[in-house]
């Protein structure tokens, strides 16, 4: 039984949204399949072709534009909605777990419906009525100057605001959840070690498809789909609550 007052902390990853329709970035099925993430995920890609970059950006937004949450997103809200102290670190920039309805959701590595200026980093939501079929190299209505996608690009660092406040939540969790990350990615891989090292006690529930990396730090790993797994953890907790 999970206490009412227990903190949950929520790491996400791109497992997550694949039941929404959205690639995962590794796996036999991962977006990288067909592109040199090269060519369009490294400041380098922006500054040598923005036009490139932005085409793929359009590409990505048009087909996130099209999905909707499915039923691990709405689980997490239910969890939410149970009025428990619910916090997620995500990985993945679709802004699924918003359209669910979870109201505190940290974003590691971006948001692609914004923009920000490389010039004045001023920040603007895409429009949502954006033809997606006509790319563009969006400019600046303050400045003129370019503006880029405002997420985490290869060779970038996180936002150092978000991590601290990431690192502060772990450091006072109870229960942490892994769903769908491939545990491969930095400074997120070592997210459970952190809330660990804090808290002997905490529990850790990893759900994927596969074991991962961070299978050996969790109390219990629990394979399947995560949009079956997780509904199903979640109702137990509801109902003994």
């Amino acid at each position: 039984m999970i206490p009412s007052e227990a903190r949950i902390t929520i790491i996400s990853g791109s497992g997550i949204s694949k039941a929404s329709g959205i690639p995962t970035f590794r796996g036999k099925d991962g977006l990288w399949k067909n592109y040199d993430f090269m060519e369009l995920a490294t400041p380098k890609a922006f500054r040598t072709n923005p036009q490139l970059v932005w085409e793929w950006y359009y590409w990505r937004l048009g087909l996130i534009s099209q999905t909707n949450p499915n039923k691990a997103h709405l689980a997490l809200k239910s969890l939410e909605d149970a009025e428990y102290d619910i916090v997620i670190l995500t990985q993945n920039v679709d802004n699924l777990h918003e359209r669910a309805g979870s109201s505190r959701v940290y974003h590691l590595h971006g948001e692609i419906y914004k923009r920000r200026c490389i010039q004045c980093n001023d920040v603007s939501y895409w429009d949502a009525s954006a033809d997606f079929e006509n790319p563009i190299v969006p400019k600046c209505t303050k400045c003129d100057s370019m503006l880029r996608p405002s997420v985490v690009w290869f060779n970038e660092t996180l936002d150092p605001n978000i991590v601290e406040k990431s690192y502060s939540r772990l450091q006072e969790t109870d229960l942490l959840l892994i769903v769908g990350t491939s545990g491969l990615v930095y400074p997120v891989a070592n997210f459970p070690f952190i809330a660990k090292q804090e808290n002997r006690q905490i529990e850790i529930i990893e759900f994927n498809i596969e074991s991962t990396p961070l299978s050996s730090m969790a109390n219990k790993t629990v394979l399947g789909p995560v949009e079956d797994t997780l509904p199903k953890f979640v109702f137990e907790i509801i109902k003994d609550s």
